[in-house]
């Protein structure tokens, strides 16, 4: 029964009508998009250059969790940008090296596709106003310092990915002149995708929730239930509201001293907003001629539903937007729609920079080493959690704790402020290795072994057997430093966010139903649909399967209504 999906959320069940002709509708498109992200805007962009109406739909004014990121996009093949850089890439190698760390998740012929259309999907983000640039930054890092825009955002670096593909930076920073940010610069990409698709002829309803799907007798999705708050100074007393309560909620990790109060002033700007909600919103009904898009992002932040599909990643901090509730796999799941890996989650453990904390060790709580610790923070992230009970130690040694001091004062001030955070404030300092081992209740002859073990690949100045490179093995010798970057560390959150979402047709973004079945007028792309990045996630792949999969949904509408009629 597919209502039975519908808990902890407040989709409501689909509204089934007999003829759409003869509905009463307040508006009407022939697409009609639930979540104006990057996905939804993509989405939007290829339907409207395809000659169809669009509307578009979204809870707060549009930008979802793109707007708010980094701003990496990862694109390779040969893109422009790359070109211009003196970067030597071709589909082929990039199919090479995303394939491990894809796996099985999505077919490999759609694997193909993405790579061989990333150049022209980079060209086709310029071509509607994205602005990249090609300064290039060749060393290793979780995020390019200030005049870089394009760097290695993923494990292309690391030895072991070298060995079947050839090194090429692909994550694309969008660039903005001002001041250098790192949090907000996905508004690089979102913005000027809003701005190219209402010249085009986009029809917006902000501050507009989806509720629930209306279809026919025999299944097909013709429309969409939502609830509308009239514009004006309702709304915009409703859009202040949320903005200060959301504001005031993501300002500190919510492990951090002090975070609860904050989260509890946000709380009572939001429980005024939703009040305004209650009161003044009005349902409407919009017809889909050709289909609905859903693209409302993830479910991190509905923390019930994270409890239920991936409890190992409960206790990390949500990262993304305070809308990434699941209501747009729930609207799929409501009309017998099928969803897929929800139980896989992007943990982000970032070490480099500073580079020494990546050059040191990193244990379970059995004492053993688990990964190359120069590794890409999400694939450290994924094995910590998925294979070690989400627990983790970094071991130092002096020169390495003092490097990573110095190492800190010229990096970025968000990742400063988090090596600062962990050295100050969540390291212990002990002579022995015997002592180092009680702080965290480590079995001791483990964490002994590890050690000797560690130390012998750099005194041989050889690779050690996870494949980090013999120069960043670095001998550890007393007294030594540890600190604890588990899950659940309370001054070193561990950033997450969803990965899986509905079964799609990969050749046209439809969704599918339990049989397999393409459910007809229904789509999804970006976080609400298994994509791309639903495996292991590396910088800006996330980004770049929303626009892949919002473009394939523009793309096949018209070839897909021919051939299922109503």
């Amino acid at each position: 029964n597919p209502s039975s999906d519908l808990r902890l959320s407040d989709v409501e069940a689909p509204q089934i009508i007999t003829d759409p002709n003869l509905f009463k509708w307040d508006d009407q498109a022939d697409l009609v998009i639930a979540g104006l992200g990057g996905a939804g805007i993509a989405a939007a962009n290829e339907a409207l250059d395809q000659g169809l109406s669009v509307i578009g739909i979204d809870k707060t004014t549009g930008g979802g969790s793109t707007a708010k990121s980094g701003g990496v996009y990862y694109a390779g093949g040969g893109t422009p940008i790359q070109k211009e850089a003196g970067i030597d890439d071709s589909p082929e190698n990039m199919f090479n090296y995303l394939i491990q760390e894809t796996g099985n998740i999505i077919k490999e012929s759609t694997l193909k596709k993405f790579c061989e259309t990333s150049a022209e999907n980079t060209q086709w983000l310029m071509d509607n106003g994205v602005k990249f640039n090609s300064s290039y930054y060749k060393k290793k890092s979780s995020y390019p310092d200030a005049g870089y825009f394009l760097y290695h955002s993923d494990n292309s670096l690391v030895p072991s990915y070298m060995e079947n593909a050839k090194p090429a930076a692909r994550g694309h920073r969008g660039w903005e002149e001002g001041p250098f940010r790192p949090i907000g610069v996905g508004g690089t990409i979102f913005y000027p995708l809003k701005k190219s698709a209402l010249k085009k002829g986009l029809r917006l309803y902000t501050q507009t929730e989806a509720r629930s799907l209306v279809i026919t007798e025999t299944g097909k999705v013709v429309g969409i239930k939502v609830l509308v708050l009239p514009s004006g100074k309702i709304a915009d007393k409703h859009k202040q509201l949320m903005s200060k309560g959301d504001s005031l909620q993501m300002l500190l990790p919510p492990s951090y001293p002090g975070a609860s109060l904050l989260q509890f002033i946000g709380g009572l700007f939001i429980k005024r907003a939703e009040k305004i909600e209650r009161n003044h919103r009005q349902v409407r009904y919009i017809q889909a001629k050709k289909g609905v898009c859903l693209s409302t992002g993830g479910f991190i932040f509905n923390r019930a539903m994270v409890k239920e599909y991936a409890p190992k990643y409960f206790a990390g901090m949500p990262l993304g937007t305070s809308n990434d509730q699941g209501s747009g796999i729930r609207l799929g799941q409501s009309v017998g729609g099928e969803t897929d890996h929800m139980d896989r989650v992007t943990a982000w453990r970032f070490l480099n920079p500073p580079l020494a904390f990546a050059q040191g060790m990193v244990v379970n709580q059995a004492g053993k080493r688990f990964c190359n610790e120069m590794v890409y923070g999400a694939t450290l992230g994924d094995a910590m959690c998925e294979n070690n009970e989400g627990k983790a130690y970094l071991v130092l040694d002096a020169a390495l704790y003092d490097e990573a001091k110095k190492q800190a004062s010229v990096a970025l001030p968000f990742q400063r402020d988090m090596a600062r955070m962990l050295m100050y404030f969540n390291s212990r300092k002990k002579s022995t290795i015997e002592d180092l081992a009680k702080v965290y209740g480590i079995p001791i002859e483990d964490l002994s072994l590890s050690l000797e073990e560690y130390n012998q690949s750099a005194q041989n100045k050889m690779p050690c057997k996870f494949g980090k490179a013999a120069e960043d093995v670095k001998e550890l010798k007393g007294p030594f430093y540890i600190m604890d970057i588990s899950i659940d560390s309370k001054l070193a959150p561990l950033t997450t966010l969803t990965l899986g979402g509905l079964k799609v047709n990969e050749e046209t973004g439809e969704v599918l139903n339990l049989e397999g079945k393409e459910i007809r007028g229904l789509y999804a792309a970006g976080r609400t649909a298994v994509g791309v990045c639903s495996n292991i996630y590396v910088s800006g792949l996330s980004i770049a399967d929303c626009i892949f999969s919002g473009r394939r949904i523009g793309q096949n509408l018209d070839i897909k209504e021919v051939n299922h009629g109503i």
